[in-house]
């Protein structure tokens, strides 16, 4: 495992005092984001949560990238299970105390990691055909959700050095963020920590040519105001929620 526990003066609070319970590796991410009325997207949050907002804005993200290594704590990586693609729809939140990441959709591969994603983490995971490929320091990807509406085809690359975003940036707004909320069939909100060194960001250029990704909340993003970023590997632990 590469993730340091020491290293905690990036984080805006304290590790949780229990032990973390899931390892992960995330790869050849990429950010895509879009400005977005913040009205249209509060109106899709559970009671406890509002939305967290930039300069008066909020932001509605679409992220692909790759997993590898997910285990739970003392086990080892497992075939078939510790491996996929990701894509998610994301925007950001706070419960007053602590800012976070709100999920509309999670598109992964396997329905066995939907299982347990579903029930474990009350998280809205979707099983997708998808695909991944990288030619050079090009990535080349696709997804089709196999439930209901939900697609995205592009391609992405970093574009410039690598370096930390700044304190108080948007950069920092849309990626430095150390918890997830999820919420049950009920209603009931709940909060998952997570902990890893600060974003090795990249400038990125990119090319979508489908993106029905928030159609599930009844929105159309312009593939030309998108802003993108990359990152190549993050390493990654969670507690349970």
């Amino acid at each position: 495992m590469r993730v340091d526990l020491k290293a905690t003066a990036h984080r805006p609070w304290q590790l949780p005092e229990r032990s973390w319970s899931l390892h992960m590796v995330w790869h050849e991410l990429a950010f895509l984001h879009w400005a977005v009325d913040p009205d249209v997207l509060a109106k899709h949050l559970p009671g406890g949560l509002q939305l967290d907002t930039y300069d008066g804005r909020g932001w509605l993200g679409v992220v692909p990238f790759r997993m590898s290594q997910v285990r739970p704590r003392f086990c080892p990586s497992m075939p078939g299970l510790s491996a996929f693609p990701e894509i998610n729809l994301r925007t950001y939140v706070t419960d007053g105390e602590k800012p976070g990441v709100w999920f509309f959709s999670l598109d992964i591969t396997n329905a066995i990691a939907v299982g347990i994603a579903r029930a474990g983490f009350h998280l809205p995971y979707f099983r997708a055909e998808m695909s991944m490929e990288r030619a050079g320091d090009e990535v080349r990807y696709a997804s089709r959700r196999r439930a209901n509406e939900g697609a995205f085809e592009g391609s992405y690359r970093p574009s410039g050095p690598v370096q930390r975003a700044e304190p108080g940036s948007l950069e920092e707004f849309l990626t430095e963020r150390y918890c997830l909320y999820a919420a049950n069939a009920k209603g009931r909100v709940f909060r998952g920590e997570i902990h890893h060194e600060p974003w090795p960001l990249q400038p990125a250029r990119f090319e979508i040519r489908t993106n029905t990704m928030a159609h599930q909340i009844g929105i159309e993003l312009d593939p030309s105001e998108a802003i993108g970023h990359y990152a190549e590997r993050l390493d990654v632990v969670a507690w349970l929620l």
